[in-house]
């Protein structure tokens, strides 16, 4: 299973001369090798390509914590998924935890400043995943044509941070593999141009054509893996350069759909046709486009579907035979406003219920809110997870691959792209795609009359929850910050109030600024 994961990505290790002067990958003893030496055969270039594919996945050398990539903060709060997981979903109405730690709670209440270290190590992972590829994509050039197509998917994994960076801080430092390594600061790029140099990266990939066809192998980025990230692109394009850029969508879409895949179905007794998109044995749906790769005993971390699995298990739940977990962290639930999406019979309702209270008194509370079941540790038959792995504390390793773009989101953008005037679609079509993810998970259909902008970002809420959208989402709305729409705890208050729209962006460290005199924060911090 997962297939790029069987490299042994702990192999190689590349000590990067940072471009970045604030940036502060740990010293890993005087044993590393560097991209000199250690790049000889194509195989060297694989296993650095596993790297690349793993920044998203594992937090440093030595699974699951001990010799980390960055410093500063907790190895699994500074984890690549785990890190943009509480951006987008913590902020919003679908999330909320219980714990104390440091200034978590910030990101729910709208009250984080440019030195809240959850912020900075979002920021700083980032970074450093871009400065990985972009020495990688040094390395490369000019070699074998099976490393040109490794360099092409580092070029797709560095357009992907980009993104990331596009859409949580707007503007960044900047360097690609023709800046000289750390000859001088990096300097800031505007939303607009980076935005430009991401889409002119990915239609450079799409139209040179050295990218995989699509599914040609599980756990790496291909053809529609670029299509979706473009698809993704156009569809924020409003948000990122105020132009908007639905008939782009659409034609990106249109791809993506074409290629091949195929929503789940078919329920089995211990889960629905939905429900296989998120199992330990997802790897196996025909819908997934693009994830990020776990082996419980191979990708050992407490960032990933390991934090989204544990931390959402407490108070009455069974972690074990419903959960494939020896582990209760007792943190993540959701709020009233978002159970309220939901109509009964939808199969995507994977809340839990029995001992947890809808309202939320107590933030602080695990059974103050609804428990969310979507992610388990077991497979589509209900057994325990083949690659299970545990601490000796007992914390379980999760087996479960996180899905970062699927064909559902695909049918969900063609329709508000098609809503939002966008051309090369059909209103039909849109509520053909739409009823059949209400079909799937007996949701009952929708007339051309009910599907609406706003139904689709209830539908997009109810079927991608938990799946690292809904700020940017609710962004794209104008119901992110503001008044439009609260829920319970935005703005630190239990009914929830409106906050400033600056906070559409987070800042830039106050750390980076200080070592950089050249960046400029972000208004409003």
């Amino acid at each position: 299973m997962k297939q790029i994961l069987k490299l042994s990505i702990f192999s190689l290790v590349v000590l990067l001369t940072s471009c970045y002067s604030d940036l502060d990958p740990k010293d890993q003893g005087g044993n590393l090798l560097n991209a000199t030496n250690a790049y000889k055969t194509d195989a060297d270039f694989k296993q650095g390509l596993a790297k690349l594919y793993a920044a998203f996945a594992v937090s440093g050398q030595q699974g699951p914590a001990g010799q980390g990539d960055i410093s500063g903060i907790d190895e699994g709060f500074g984890q690549y998924l785990r890190a943009y997981w509480n951006a987008q979903e913590l902020t919003t109405d679908e999330a909320v935890i219980a714990w104390n730690d440091q200034t978590i709670k910030d990101y729910h209440w709208h009250t984080w400043t440019s030195s809240d270290v959850f912020n900075q190590a979002l920021y700083y992972r980032v970074i450093y995943t871009v400065t990985l590829c972009n020495e990688f994509i040094r390395a490369s050039a000019g070699k074998s044509t099976e490393v040109q197509q490794f360099r092409e998917e580092a070029r797709f994994l560095r357009a992907l941070a980009y993104w990331h960076a596009l859409d949580l801080f707007g503007n960044v430092p900047f360097v690609t593999e023709a800046d000289a390594v750390g000859s001088t600061l990096p300097k800031q790029i505007n939303r607009a141009d980076l935005f430009a140099y991401i889409e002119k990266e990915l239609l450079d990939l799409d139209a040179k054509g050295l990218m995989g066809n699509p599914r040609f192998e599980y756990g790496r980025a291909d053809k529609a893996a670029v299509w979706m990230l473009l698809a993704k692109l156009y569809l924020n394009a409003q948000v990122y350069t105020g132009q908007s850029r639905a008939t782009d969508c659409i034609t990106q879409v249109n791809k993506v759909i074409g290629a091949g895949y195929q929503l789940t179905s078919g329920s089995t007794a211990f889960t629905t046709a939905y429900g296989k998109n998120f199992l330990a044995d997802n790897h196996t749906s025909p819908e997934l486009i693009f994830s990020i790769a776990f082996d419980g005993l191979r990708t050992q971390t407490y960032g990933g579907t390991t934090y989204i699995i544990n931390a959402s298990l407490g108070g009455s739940m069974n972690k074990d035979s419903d959960f494939g977990s020896r582990s209760g962290w007792s943190g993540l639930r959701t709020t009233p406003q978002f159970v309220g999406l939901f109509t009964s019979g939808d199969q995507r309702d994977m809340l839990y219920r029995p001992g947890q209270s809808i309202d939320i008194n107590d933030i602080g509370l695990f059974t103050d809110g609804l428990a969310v079941g979507k992610y388990r540790n077991r497979t589509q038959t209900g057994a325990l997870a083949p690659n299970v792995g545990y601490s000796g504390s007992g914390d379980t390793f999760m087996d479960v691959d996180f899905p970062m773009f699927r064909l559902a989101d695909a049918y969900l953008m063609y329709a508000e792209a098609v809503l939002r005037g966008g051309s090369g679609g059909s209103a039909s079509q849109a509520l053909t795609y739409v009823n059949q993810l209400r079909t799937r998970s007996n949701a009952g259909a929708i007339t051309q009359a009910q599907l609406t902008t706003d139904f689709i970002l209830d539908e997009r809420g109810r079927e991608l929850y938990w799946e690292g959208h809904r700020r940017t989402d609710l962004i794209r709305y104008g119901k992110f910050t503001g008044g439009a729409y609260v829920w319970q705890w935005k703005g630190n208050t239990k009914n929830g109030q409106s906050t400033a729209s600056f906070r559409d962006l987070f800042p830039i460290p106050a750390a980076d600024l200080a070592a950089n005199p050249g960046l400029k924060q972000n208004d409003g911090y």
